[in-house]
């Protein structure tokens, strides 16, 4: 009987989620919806991430921000959810590190508040409903920078 090393993968490519030191990046996922936590989750896991947490509201993605870091690579931020919006959440974690990579989410029609994260600080955004293709799109072209 053969093993699958037996048959060398053509198609196999390093993982997206592994950084040239080939150690997983680091992402904290901040959404008030735990569908989308979920989501944005198993995309990303089954590239390589590894997701260091997750948080229901901007306070809550604050407060843990604080607490991991250094150790967080990237950020995805909803832009609405309840406590603190997205783009006042990412306003703080700018003041607490102006180094950090936020990636924000957000619904069709909220280009507005997309405009005000991005000149606050987000270096990208991804709009719902979430494509895996585009997410990891422009997750690896915010890390790659």
């Amino acid at each position: 009987m053969k093993a699958n090393a037996d048959f060398p993968n053509i198609n196999s490519k390093q993982p997206e989620g592994l950084n040239p030191m080939g150690q997983p990046y680091k992402v904290l996922i901040i959404d008030d919806s735990m569908f989308v936590q979920k989501q944005i989750g198993q995309i990303l896991t089954s590239e390589g991430f590894e997701v260091v947490g997750t948080a229901n509201d901007g306070l809550e993605g604050l407060e843990k921000y604080k607490s991991l870091h250094p150790e967080v690579d990237l950020v995805t931020m909803d832009i609405t959810m309840p406590r603190l919006d997205g783009v006042s959440a990412l306003t703080k974690i700018m003041e607490f590190d102006k180094d950090a990579k936020v990636i924000m989410i957000s619904a069709l029609g909220k280009e507005d508040l997309v405009k005000d994260a991005l000149i606050k600080g987000a270096k990208n955004y991804i709009v719902k409903p979430l494509n895996r293709t585009k997410v990891l799109e422009r997750i690896k072209a915010v890390l790659e920078k």
